[in-house]
């Protein structure tokens, strides 16, 4: 909180004297745009108070600040036009955007392949590869001036005939370490994986060179094992389940996956502390409070509608999409710590369940809010009722659901995703961060000071120290398990589960032992694939 959140002078004074008066500020900046800002305020802070909703970083750290500052997490830059000026004008847009403290994306398919002519000047194209060295050390000298490391996602698509230098170019340690990098896998690419046929690269509709499928799955996982890069998203799966998909086309993501958003496309963030929500932890009728959630999720949902009118945005075109669209990424932090609190052993087939049950009731507590606010505030400018109803991730939505979005519109084009909450979850206690399983019972984190030095602390995990607090030295249950413990498919199990209910997507990383075989190694990617996930990210 002192180091990320916490308001102060230039100097370092202090203007939040404690936490209590950060959730002031943020409740207040965000009821600011309300016709009764006074009982709004109210509302927004109760729903902050004891870390029941945690808004993202940006939002904690610029509402009521009154700095230039973006309250927008995350950001997907404009088509990269294949032609010089252009490439460096997006280079500009990139810094612009990074100097305010989003996280972007961008997809660099459209940059024609290394040694592709140049007509005009009697040269051969570098190709995507060398231009995002050039972002790479911009957003090295941006960040180079804060204690916040910066974040990109590059993506390339699998049929680009740049392909394997993309999917290899973390072999070199040195080498973009300010991008995170996923290859956008089509549905006909998995279909030539799994019949083992041949797979064309191809630029500007020429074939460049043809290879097996198989093969280039096969290096993708290789580096992937080797290298923890790169992920894999799903693209054709992400357009088919869009909302939008009536009006607009997604290829790249944010940093770190759970918002696949369209050119200029941005999404504020926020998550539902599950943890908070169990009564009666750790005894046998420990349960989550599905009315205290019900009415959370809706506060919720106002507040961050909110905070698309609060923000500042880098960019026109970002300010445009926003309000256009009205994206927002409601999601979850400390579902790992709940389910331990409710005696379920996450990964497992209950854990499964009542994970699917709980999204589901975010997901019907979000809409309805949405379709609330819409009555009372108006549509997203965009809304198109059959079209939206007709979208891959709105046909199994409730019937009622349905009806009101039919009746009234729905003000948030897209209202869920899952964010990592890493900073967040610490900030709250430590509690499980994200839908991750608990990282470990306790460790020692090293934290990186603003001089460049680093200090260890000792962190526990939030139901650990419940269960310490009640049953003291106590042996922990053995529904007690961590990344550290847990097989990879039930990462995949809970993930698939969760995105049942997530209109957008799910930031989540599926550790792997040091030790799994490479061929039980690349079953997780097929059973993500399979199961219905949008992506999927590994570390072993």
């Amino acid at each position: 909180w002192d180091m990320k959140y916490r308001l102060k002078e230039a100097d370092g004074t202090a203007v939040d004297q404690s936490v209590e008066d950060t959730w002031r500020r943020i409740a207040r900046a965000l009821a600011a745009v309300e016709d009764e800002p006074a009982q709004w305020e109210a509302r927004f802070y109760s729903a902050l108070e004891g870390f029941r909703y945690l808004p993202a970083g940006r939002i904690t750290a610029g509402a009521g600040t009154g700095r230039a500052v973006t309250l927008f997490n995350c950001f997907v830059m404009g088509t990269i036009p294949d032609s010089l000026g252009g490439i460096f004008e997006a280079l500009k847009e990139a810094a612009l955007t990074m100097q305010q403290g989003g996280g972007i994306g961008y997809d660099f398919s459209t940059i024609r392949p290394r040694g592709a002519p140049v007509s005009g000047v009697a040269a051969d194209a570098s190709g995507p590869l060398s231009f995002m060295d050039v972002w790479d050390a911009m957003c090295r000298t941006i960040m180079s001036a804060g204690s916040r490391r910066g974040a990109m996602m590059a993506t390339l698509r699998c049929d680009h005939p740049d392909i394997e230098a993309f999917i290899e170019a973390k072999k070199d340690p040195a080498r973009l370490r300010m991008f995170n990098l996923s290859v956008l896998v089509t549905d006909a690419f998995m279909a030539a994986v799994k019949a083992d046929g041949p797979w064309d690269l191809l630029f500007g509709g020429r074939v460049f060179r043809t290879v097996q499928a198989r093969d280039l799955w096969a290096r993708i996982m290789r580096n992937t094992y080797d290298f923890a890069e790169p992920g894999v998203i799903f693209i054709d799966r992400i357009n088919a389940l869009n909302n939008l998909a009536y009006c607009e086309t997604i290829a790249a993501t944010n940093p770190c996956g759970e918002q696949p958003l369209p050119p200029y496309g941005a999404c504020l963030l926020g998550s539902v502390n599950l943890a908070a929500l169990v009564s009666g932890a750790f005894t046998p009728g420990a349960a989550l409070d599905l009315a205290a959630l019900d009415d959370l999720v809706r506060v919720a949902v106002r507040m961050m509608d909110n905070t698309v009118d609060a923000s500042r945005f880098p960019l026109p075109q970002q300010a445009e999409e926003a309000r256009l669209k009205r994206r927002i990424g409601l999601g979850v932090t400390g579902l790992a710590d709940a389910l331990l609190m409710v005696g379920l052993r996450y990964g497992s087939a209950e854990a499964a369940a009542a994970t699917e049950g709980w999204m589901h009731a975010i997901a019907r507590a979000a809409y309805l809010a949405s379709t609330d606010l819409a009555r009372e505030k108006g549509a997203f400018p965009l809304f198109d009722a059959d079209a939206y109803l007709a979208s891959g991730s709105l046909v199994h939505m409730d019937e009622d659901v349905r009806a009101a979005i039919r009746t009234h519109g729905i003000r948030n084009a897209l209202l869920t995703s899952v964010a990592p909450t890493g900073t967040i979850s610490l900030y709250a206690g430590n509690v499980s961060s994200g839908i991750e399983p608990v990282f470990a019972y306790a460790y020692t984190r090293k934290v990186l000071q603003k001089d460049g030095s680093r200090t260890e602390e000792e962190v526990v995990d939030h139901a650990v120290q419940l269960w310490r607090q009640m049953h003291g030295d106590a042996p922990l249950p053995d529904h007690f398990v961590n990344a550290q413990t847990l097989p990879p498919l039930d990462h995949v199990r809970m993930q698939a589960a969760a995105q049942k209910w997530v209109d957008s997507s799910i930031s989540k990383t599926i550790n792997c032992p040091p030790d799994i075989s490479f061929a039980d190694f690349q079953q997780v990617y097929m059973a993500a694939w399979d199961q219905g996930c949008k992506g999927c990210t590994t570390y072993r």
